[in-house]
């Protein structure tokens, strides 16, 4: 006995129909979400590839104006993204030797909330990731269940021959594959992009420190200096 795939459907019922095309719209929203964040984090990683270098310079050569450009023109990288608003927010303070110690604890706690805002931002889309990876082989269970049924309803009216279960068991057999096939690659990919951010975050937590560090070591130079400055001038 042979059944094609057009003749399982005709004999699929009605909920196990929706349960079916539900499971399809899932796998298909979650490749969708799983496209864009992918072609987002690659253009972030590009992008910052080219900021990083740019901005560091800047900033050992002092040139504030430059290194908010480079940030203004790489809007795509997260690194641009947290160290370009924080930067602009110190900038006024930079240059007044009595804010210096403020500029520095407004630069930390800004990189720390555009951080928050930024993994805000990343993390849209990956709980529908995981909530498809979660539910769908429950809702492929159901239609499983209710092919079950079918079957054996088909057993009841025509007996027991393999013929009177045997449209019920595919309609079952096929619902799990659906929520399987469903699942399995929203759970690796929710792993996978949960990785990437990790890494990410940790690269934009350096960078955040780098750039304290940079405020810090320039204001050390600019106290010795004034202080050698005192101490010629007695």
């Amino acid at each position: 006995m042979q059944f094609s795939i057009k003749e399982i459907w005709e004999d699929t019922g009605t909920i196990n129909r929706a349960i079916v095309i539900l499971l399809i719209l899932m796998s298909v929203l979650s490749l969708a979400v799983a496209v864009a964040k992918w072609l987002r984090f690659r253009a972030m990683a590009r992008a910052t590839k080219q900021f990083a270098p740019a901005f560091s310079s800047a900033l050992e050569s002092e040139n504030i104006p430059e290194a908010l450009a480079l940030a203004d023109q790489y809007p795509k990288s997260h690194v641009a993204r947290v160290l370009g608003e924080s930067l602009r927010e110190v900038a006024p303070l930079l240059n007044d030797p009595r804010a210096a110690g403020a500029a520095i604890v407004s630069c930390e706690r800004s990189v720390e909330r555009e951080q928050i805002l930024l993994a805000n931002d990343l993390k849209s889309g990956l709980g529908l990731l995981a909530t498809i990876g979660a539910t769908a082989p429950f809702v492929g269970l159901l239609g499983t269940t209710l092919g079950i049924v079918n079957a054996f309803m088909g057993m009841a009216q025509q007996g027991g021959g393999l013929e009177a279960v045997s449209s019920g068991i595919a309609e079952a057999l096929i619902a799990t594959a659906i929520g399987l096939i469903a699942a399995i690659p929203a759970v690796w990919l929710y792993n996978y992009f949960t990785a990437r951010l990790d890494t990410l975050f940790s690269e934009l937590a350096y960078a955040g420190r780098e750039m304290i560090d940079w405020m810090m070591t320039r204001q050390a130079k600019r106290d010795l200096a004034g202080g050698a400055a005192h101490t010629y001038g007695d």
